[in-house]
């Protein structure tokens, strides 16, 4: 007895020491270029440690209530959010699954069953087969048979397959939660992009209404001209055409403003018909945006992160694929009872019981396993070059709306100086042609380069609004790696 003990005792400090192991490579964050600062930062204030403090959501730099109240809206509604947070409670619950391995497996299997002969059936003459009797005349009797079966099973992780699983299981659930929080910064930046986008369709629509207005006093003076016999008939059919078209641009906005319109109410997650938004005077200030080390932008963008922990799941697929290299080890135990009286299921007369290991491998697999190690590797490769490509893509991105930014700010200035020349040329030809000394052509000239002048105007300040929500974006919206569960 004190043998057999012994040999348990071996058994379980075995396994302990055993179970110490993990297949497979620990992991490693894979290195990435990462420049020491960015190409297009002149000019650019960097981040100081108070500028990471969180001052609300990254929205509230443009400092407009409605667009506040808009972006807010999207998780709750927003169908996109809710396919992605679904899928993290999945990826979730099968960490939960893999953990469930390290745990044994107790079953309890219970019947009843109640046997006796066919009524009023008589045997032949002769033997009697199957009546639980011998000789000549016996008949078998009704009988209850109880069985009761507890039984136990439970496979150590030896070779650290479980911990592996378990190990990249959550980490692929952390990519899935990097995912949900890219999701929700795309349908954000979109929100955004269309309300500054459905604004500037505003202030495009004022500026034709406004200009319709000054193309119908020119049509007065061109008439007023024509009936005193100082201008051609052609000037006022000029007139009239150049009002006419106008008026055509000024209704045609109306097509762009309700698509985005609608464009807005489907990421708020509501029908169009159920959702509007007034016109306002729009006045947008572009924001400051304090820039951080391109060293942080590893911890700042969530599809870096999803990308990152994808690696993770790879090289714990390797170990869970090398364990395959080694036998498995069961431990299992079982209590069995039978009698054909309830009370006396459990009696020890009546019951039995196992326990034991056992040891189970693959001798030969035509060369299965090293092939799924092989592939398990390869996919490593593939996800620590998509990290990679990502990370080189997010610093692309930064420096495309850093650029874009400070070109748009230098053209913006130059065209604000273009605006306020065509409108004074335009007033200064209109009064030429009032005095008679120039064609209506001259003034319906003028007039067209001052229209254009104040639509490219309006054109600049959309790019520099879209382009300060994409920086925003690039940079992470204010999201952080610590965002991450850490354990399931």
């Amino acid at each position: 007895m004190l043998k057999e003990r012994t040999s348990w005792l071996f058994l379980v400090a075995g396994l302990a020491t055993l179970s110490a192991c993990k297949m497979g490579p620990d992991y490693a964050r894979p290195a990435a270029i990462v420049p020491a600062t960015y190409k297009e930062i002149d000019g650019w204030k960097l981040a100081e440690p108070q500028d990471a403090a969180s001052r609300g959501p990254w929205w509230s730099v443009f400092g407009d209530p409605l667009l506040d109240q808009l972006e807010r809206q999207i998780e709750i509604s927003n169908q996109n959010l809710k396919t992605a947070e679904a899928a993290f409670r999945v990826a979730r619950a099968v960490v939960r699954e893999a953990k469930a391995g390290f745990f044994p497996t107790v079953t309890l299997d219970g019947a009843a069953q109640r046997s006796g002969p066919v009524s009023g059936g008589a045997a032949s003459s002769g033997s009697r087969v199957g009546t639980g009797r011998t000789g000549a005349g016996s008949s078998r009797q009704t009988l209850t048979e109880y069985d009761l079966t507890a039984g136990a099973s439970w496979e150590p992780d030896v070779w650290g397959r479980i911990r592996r699983t378990v190990e990249g299981s959550l980490a692929n659930a952390q990519a899935s939660a990097a995912d949900l929080a890219s999701a929700r910064l795309s349908a954000q930046t979109e929100l955004a992009s269309n309300y500054f986008a459905l604004r500037v369709a505003d202030e495009l629509k004022r500026l034709l209404d406004s200009t319709v207005g000054a193309y119908t006093r020119s049509l007065e003076i061109t008439r007023n001209r024509y009936a005193s016999g100082v201008a051609a008939r052609s000037d006022v059919v000029s007139a009239q055409a150049q009002l006419e078209s106008t008026r055509a641009q000024a209704i045609n906005v109306g097509v762009q403003r309700a698509q985005l319109e609608h464009a807005i109410a489907l990421l708020m997650g509501k029908p169009p018909a159920e959702f509007s938004i007034a016109p306002i005077v729009f006045a947008s200030e572009m924001p400051a945006i304090p820039m951080s080390l391109p060293s942080t932008l590893l911890e700042r963008r969530p599809d870096i992160a999803a990308a990152e922990r994808r690696v993770v799941t790879a090289n714990a697929q390797i170990g869970v694929a090398e364990a395959v290299y080694f036998p498995n080890l069961t431990l299992s135990a079982s209590f069995s009872g039978a009698s054909t009286a309830l009370g006396r299921v459990l009696q020890a007369s009546n019951s039995i019981w196992t326990l034991g290991p056992q040891l189970a491998g693959t001798l030969f697999d035509g060369g299965l396993r090293n092939a799924q190690v092989e592939a398990a590797r390869a996919g490593y490769d593939q996800s620590v070059a998509i990290y990679r490509q990502a990370v080189l893509t997010s610093f692309k991105q930064v420096e495309d709306q850093l650029a874009a930014l400070q070109i748009l700010a230098r053209q913006a200035e130059v065209q604000s100086g273009a605006v306020l020349a065509a409108r004074e040329a335009q007033q200064l030809i209109l009064n030429q042609y009032v005095a008679g000394t120039v064609a209506y052509t001259s003034v319906i000239t003028a007039q067209t380069t001052a229209l254009g002048s104040e639509q490219a105007a309006l054109t600049i300040l959309e790019s520099r609004l879209a382009a300060s929500v994409s920086l925003i974006a690039a940079l992470g919206g204010g999201w952080d790696a610590s965002q991450l569960p850490l354990a399931e």
